[in-house]
């Protein structure tokens, strides 16, 4: 038996792949949930009554799934070019401290003032991942390494800065940054609920992305870098010009996610505020394909699995853990699917 790569790859593969993926995912989490003494099916049907039973739920889960929608397009339009960025937590911390920092003393109008807070965590994030960007280009410095390594240097440098020079006086000695004025806060998208009109940001800058992608020369040639760098720079694409811009893109994206969580959430900065927004959104991006509408389905998902993994766990008695074991085999599981989409096994 070998394997024998396609020259392409149909249709039918590509839509089936994450699909079954996730059912793969589900049945070998079902597995931990039985072995726990639970029915997987009660289980899971739990799971679905908690993030899609209710008002309140269905748009909790849409409020989860905002930034992963972000930080699944930062990490798809990396992928597409070959440029690993791994640090989309990084980059999501950076722009919510940018955004605290900044929305706590601007003095402008609330309309006004809101592009210019997420404009500024746009660009602490691109100038995050642009460091091991470059680093890559002129020293051939693994991105992966250096990605990696800037979310904990980053997280580290929010929590002194939240214990320090932007610590909120008026938290009662919780660690938390100086809050954003109100009035760059995010207005609410259903009344009476957390979700704001951060997720029609993350849907209209996944359109974006895919018009960029789909319809600019930029687009072309970050596929073609993708594909064939050696290829692609006998073309006359300069490499180093492109996975630059890649990287400029994929960091805004992810510092996009951190600000509009401010904005829109947390008003303030903690090292708790993220749950692994970044490293989801690598699972997203994965289960997507890489392309962006399936990102916004993704994160769906995504975000179903994270909240309704607490009402699971009350009903059942499985930890919610789980959520995290879910998300960990769905990558796995993609991973599987996506060689087998790549490639066919021949006799």
């Amino acid at each position: 038996m070998r394997l024998e790569r396609r020259a392409h790859a149909p249709l039918h593969l590509i839509v089936i792949a994450p699909l079954a993926a996730i059912v793969a995912a589900l049945f070998l989490a079902g597995g931990l949930i039985a072995a726990a003494g639970v029915n997987p099916f009660g289980a899971y049907a739990e799971m679905l009554r908690g993030a899609l039973g209710s008002r309140l739920s269905v748009t909790e889960m849409l409020t989860r799934a905002t930034p992963l929608i972000l930080t699944g397009l930062a990490a798809a339009v990396a992928f597409r070019a070959r440029l690993w960025n791994i640090g989309g937590e990084g980059q999501f911390f950076v722009g919510a401290l940018i955004t605290a920092w900044i929305g706590h003393s601007l003095s402008v109008p609330g309309p006004l003032g809101i592009p210019i807070l997420m404009l500024a965590g746009m660009a602490a994030g691109a100038l995050l991942l642009a460091v091991p960007a470059y680093l890559r280009l002129r020293f051939s410095v693994d991105e992966v390494v250096t990605t990696l390594l800037l979310n904990f240097i980053v997280i580290l440098f929010v929590g002194m800065m939240i214990e320090g020079p932007l610590r909120d006086p008026l938290a009662f000695g919780w660690p938390s940054s100086v809050p954003v004025d109100g009035d760059f806060r995010l207005p609410d998208l259903v009344p009476r609920t957390r979700l704001h009109i951060g997720f029609l940001i993350a849907l209209a800058a996944a359109g974006a992305v895919w018009l960029i992608l789909a319809r600019t020369v930029f687009g072309a040639e970050t596929r073609a870098a993708g594909l064939n760098a050696t290829a692609a720079s006998f073309a006359g694409i300069s490499l180093p010009r492109t996975l630059m811009g890649v990287a400029m893109l994929s960091g805004a994206l992810a510092g996009l996610a951190g600000s509009v969580e401010v904005l829109g959430v947390t008003a303030g900065v903690t090292t708790t505020m993220s749950p692994g927004f970044g490293y989801a959104g690598i699972v997203v991006a994965m289960l997507a394909a890489l392309h962006p509408a399936g990102v916004v389905a993704a994160a769906v998902f995504v975000a179903t699995v994270f909240v309704g993994a607490d009402a699971m766990s009350r009903a059942t008695g499985v930890p919610s853990f789980i959520a995290d074991v879910v998300v960990a085999l769905c990558l796995l599981t993609m991973v599987v699917a996506l060689m087998f989409t790549t490639y066919r096994v021949r006799r």
